[in-house]
């Protein structure tokens, strides 16, 4: 070992130790840096760094061809990890208090370890390779990595993929982001880790039994390996590397209503009167497309952000009368642009238009450059300018931000964007222009919170407000069932706010049928919108048939009333969603958390997508299926579970047969759950939480906290908050409410909360109740049942 000093330019020293190996007769170089290590093997540059103590990056390049990667995704420099070093037989070993790295200096072998030795992830010896390949007159490389995994393990994430699968294992993708299929090069592993494949191309990921491999076009093989102990720890390290999630306002978690589409501005407002005529809760209407004006009868003029005086004669008086209804107004725009608007004229002018086809056909609609800045600051200068500023609209429809491409010629893939080919850098675009829509708004308007609802996605785009829905499924059962694990394996990656079309897109197949009367066509709308009632969006849309609740009966019928009890519990739950927010938010939390996440010891969750938890508490089943009034519950070993809508206990481990009438959503609350409960609302602020519920379900000790602020703003990042701990300890029997930290402008100084206690029966079969009412001005209380 060698020991060599060198100078900087203010006279400092530092250190770079170099090591000479010698192994069957040849010699390595080994640099050991701050943070890692490089050398040299197998014709490649290798770099292995920690981030931070549980997270490394490996970062390998063509020998002698370095290349300055940026990466879109990663916001988090490395942070300063205390790494020791350590020789096993020939090769060279990395670690920090949490993994160990062991490199095989020979075949460019890379083997992750927890602190104890137990194996994790091989990076196979010599399985990366670079292949040569002309990108479109630039010269790259096709660049495969391939890893060992145990035979039963199970894995998850890799993007939403509707084929009705949870575990990914023994499954190969082309990850190609397009309308309902949503990927990013990621998996995540039950035993705890999680690699994510740093690169935005067109790529491949295969799985079969002996590797799991990516594959991509690009300069360098860039991949971080994250090791969390559990889901929760990997989903931490992740945001922690690519950005955590703000929090949404209060009213992003009531009820929207759209349909495609609302052809005026007196149709969509005399929706929301109708709702509130009914005393039906909702707290936005969304406006789909063609509310700007056509160029002679074409969609020459698509999404020039303006207004048609016909049918949107005074857009600004439409939005002040939606919020006097104590409504939210989201309006939909497009990265595409048709080729008579000023936009398209000045994006054309310079260079900042990717030449192919978009939505809609004939229209002539070419999408805009996302990956140059100056190109997302240009398309909120419109923006800002024909909408936000204009009307004060509250959040953003950004449909088709895969985006739509069509009469697709392979030639298109190789046109030139800001960063390079088209295909090199396709699967970053939802990520890049929802980046742009996100932080220019957060500048202009610190007041309104981002809420996005967007089409597509990728790893990062949880830090700007955006909400993915599954894109434009079928109404149809199997299209149902497939939406949850989807759902699940993509939040598995992050990106905590999904949600899907209620009642399905396309429902054309069920217009001459009887429409919304169609028994079997309310029954899915129904079944759909209770599981939507336990998305982080709930959110009717579609096309072919409308979908306010009007359309499907009268109140007093069973649809009606259906539709009308899934959304009341929705905002009954407003304060234990909201507190789940600042979950999600503050501790890098899950919204739809697959049982894997809190049940891993139970080897029966790592097959289950069908399920997952709502929350920390709340176990959701949906009914998946026509006609089913008994539905098949897995409830997991590790806890005691009590049917939410029976109170009727149950212990884990067993598949139980539950009630599912139409208008019943399988819930089970774990033991030690406790859940706020507030008032009926007909909006998300209608009234103070001054008057709180909180049910507490005995048999093990629990918690949650009690979040609140300002509703829609970002003082919060300011500590313009409140929390409210409260603690159930099973052995005293005992509700510890906790002093209230913080304070905000508006806040309640006192309130009352009505505990009620879900106990056990003598044979721990049934349930009974003990209620308990308490004043509560700040201090904290202990409740002795």
């Amino acid at each position: 070992m060698m020991l060599m000093k060198f100078y900087n330019k203010a006279g400092g020293v530092f250190m770079l130790f170099a090591f000479l190996l010698t192994m069957n007769g040849w010699a390595q170089s080994i640099q050991k840096t701050t943070k890692g290590l490089k050398f040299a093997a197998r014709q490649m540059d290798i770099s292995v760094e920690f981030y931070t103590e549980n997270t490394v990056r490996v970062y390998k390049t063509p020998i002698g061809k370095p290349y300055p990667k940026t990466s879109l995704s990663v916001v988090a420099a490395p942070s300063k990890v205390a790494v020791r070093y350590a020789k096993k037989g020939q090769n060279l070993v990395v670690k920090s208090s949490k993994i160990q790295v062991e490199v095989n200096v020979e075949t460019g072998g890379v083997y992750f370890y927890d602190a104890s030795g137990k194996e994790l992830l091989q990076d196979k010896d010599g399985g990366t390779l670079f292949s040569p390949v002309n990108d479109a007159g630039t010269p790259s490389f096709k660049v495969r990595n391939a890893f060992s995994l145990d035979k039963d393990e199970a894995i998850y994430g890799v993007g939403q993929i509707m084929d009705n699968k949870f575990n990914r294992r023994n499954s190969s993708h082309l990850m190609k982001n397009e309308n309902m299929s949503t990927y990013s090069p990621y998996f995540l592993s039950v035993k705890g880790y999680a690699v994510f494949w740093d690169n935005y191309s067109i790529s491949k990921f295969e799985d079969k039994p002996e590797e799991l491999s990516f594959e991509s076009l690009g300069h360098c093989a860039d991949y971080y390996f994250m090791f969390g102990s559990n889901t929760d720890g990997v989903i931490s390290e992740l945001r922690g590397l690519t950005g955590k999630a703000p929090m949404l306002p209060l009213w992003a978690y009531g009820f929207f209503q759209s349909k495609e589409r609302y052809h005026t501005q007196d149709e969509s407002l005399n929706v929301v009167k109708k709702y509130r005529d009914l005393k039906v809760p909702l707290d936005v209407i969304i406006q789909d497309w063609r509310y700007w004006p056509e160029y002679n009868k074409t969609d020459s003029a698509w999404n020039s952000q303006t207004f048609d005086k016909e049918h949107f004669p005074d857009p600004k008086k439409w939005v002040d009368e939606i919020h006097s209804l104590n409504a939210k107004l989201l309006i939909v725009t497009w990265p595409g642009f048709g080729p008579k608007t000023p936009q398209r004229k000045e994006f054309d002018s310079k260079n900042m238009i990717i030449n192919f086809d978009t939505w809609p056909p004939k229209s002539g609609a070419r999408p805009y450059d996302v990956f140059n800045p100056k190109a997302l600051d240009i398309y909120w200068k419109y923006l800002n300018k024909g909408i936000f500023s204009y009307i004060g609209n509250d959040g953003w429809w950004l449909d088709s931000t895969e985006p739509d491409h069509i009469n697709v010629k392979e030639s298109d893939f190789d046109l030139p964007t800001h960063l390079g080919s088209y295909r090199s850098v396709k699967n970053g675009f939802s990520l890049m222009h929802n980046k742009g829509i996100a932080t220019n708004q957060r500048a202009s308007n610190h007041d309104k919170r981002v809420v996005i609802l967007t089409r597509s996605g990728f790893i990062g785009q949880q830090r700007f407000g955006s909400n993915t829905w599954s894109g434009d499924v079928t109404s149809s059962w199997e299209m149902l069932q497939k939406q949850v694990p989807a759902a699940l394996n993509y939040t598995l990656m992050g990106i905590p706010n999904w949600n899907s079309d209620i009642g399905g897109f396309f429902a054309g197949r069920w217009r001459n049928n009887g429409g919304n009367k169609n028994p079997e066509f309310q029954e899915l709308y129904v079944r759909w919108m209770q599981f939507g009632a336990f998305s982080p969006m709930m959110r009717s849309h579609g096309t072919d048939l409308p979908r306010e609740i009007w359309n499907f009966g009268e109140r007093g019928s069973w649809c009606f009333d259906a539709q009308e009890k899934s959304i009341k519990l929705r905002y009954k739950l407003l304060p234990y969603i909201y507190g789940t927010s600042w979950d999600v938010s503050e501790n890098n939390g899950t919204f739809m958390r697959p049982l894997i996440m809190d049940f891993i010891a139970d080897q029966r969750t790592h097959e289950i997508g069908t399920e997952y938890m709502f929350g920390r508490s709340i176990l959701v089943a949906p009914v998946t299926k026509y006609q089913v009034r008994k539905s098949p519950v897995y409830l997991p070993k590790g806890s005691g579970w009590y049917n939410f809508w029976t109170n009727e206990y149950s212990v884990g481990g067993q598949t139980i047969e539950t009630d599912a009438p139409v208008d019943i959503i399988p819930l089970y609350m774990k033991t030690g759950a406790i859940i706020p409960f507030g008032p009926d609302v007909q909006y998300s602020t209608e009234k103070k939480w001054e008057n709180l519920d909180i049910r507490v379900y005995e048999g093990a000790n629990g918690n949650f906290t009690l979040y609140e602020d300002e509703n829609d703003n970002y003082n919060y990042e300011k500590g313009a908050y409140t929390t409210i701990v409260l603690k159930w300890d099973q052995k005293s029997r005992t509700l510890n409410i906790s002093d209230r930290k913080g304070s905000y402008t508006g806040m309640l100084a006192k309130r009352n909360f009505n505990v009620e206690l879900i106990t056990l029966n003598a044979n721990k079969t049934g349930a009974k109740t003990n209620t308990r009412s308490v004043e509560y001005k700040g201090k904290s209380i202990a409740i002795k049942f």
